[in-house]
């Protein structure tokens, strides 16, 4: 048996992933003024990237503070990066000396493949997106961002043999439970951790409706509910 790959849940949309070789990967970790937040940001002391979806506050807040306190590559789309680079994360430590990349792109990077894909959503800088990431090991975690269900997760799906996707249920500004449960499908996902819930009153409280309209629609796919701060092995 292969050694397992380390998924963390910082709550809201934040995650870490670990590989077996020891790299880490954040995904939108955010601590300054996050309610559901298991510590502050002193608690990453490690990452190798740091993968942003969009700019919006409760994703990309703590990107600079992050960016010097870890030493990571930041990877994300063209405008945001750039946007980075004016606020004084050094060059060397943005994809592309501060280009970042763009959807339908892919980097492959220390032997992580990161494929950003489209996000249904807003932002002020470029687009939303999400991303596909194939790690050193050989799996595949695909994060979507804050999106609505769109038809072209299932080209997604297709293109990608998706171990585990984290999706967002909490409704009101992504997917709620009914669509999240119809993008898992869509996605052909082994295993669905539900995010973007819990955080704030007007968010989808718990993910107790998600997981009764998996079982219903898809029972195949195995959902993991964690805890903020709980971590999962793949």
């Amino acid at each position: 048996l292969m050694p397992s790959v380390k998924i963390r849940w910082f709550g809201h949309s934040g995650f870490s992933v670990q590989d077996p070789s020891g790299k880490t990967v954040l995904i939108d970790p955010w601590f300054q003024g996050n309610p559901s937040a298991p510590s502050g940001p002193e608690s990453i002391e490690k990452a190798d990237f740091l993968l942003l979806t969009h700019d919006h506050f409760d994703h990309a807040a703590d990107a600079v503070a992050l960016a010097k306190q870890t030493g990571a590559l930041v990877v994300g789309i063209f405008e945001l990066v750039g946007d980075l680079k004016a606020k004084g994360v050094p060059e060397s430590q943005l994809l592309h000396g501060g280009v970042g990349m763009n959807i339908g792109g892919t980097v492959v990077l220390d032997g992580f493949s990161f494929t950003m894909t489209e996000a249904r959503h807003s932002c002020s800088l470029g687009s939303p997106a999400g991303y596909v990431i194939r790690t050193p090991s050989g799996a595949t975690v695909y994060h979507s961002g804050d999106t609505g269900i769109f038809a072209g997760m299932s080209l997604i799906g297709e293109l990608h043999s998706i171990d585990v996707a984290m999706l967002p249920i909490g409704s009101v500004f992504t997917m709620d439970y009914r669509q999240a449960a119809k993008a898992a499908t869509l996605l052909r996902a082994k295993a669905v951790i539900p995010t973007h819930f819990g955080t704030f009153p007007i968010l989808e409280p718990t993910a107790e409706r998600f997981v009764a309209e998996m079982k219903k629609t898809a029972p195949g796919i195995r959902v993991v509910v964690l805890k903020p701060g709980e971590e999962v092995a793949l």
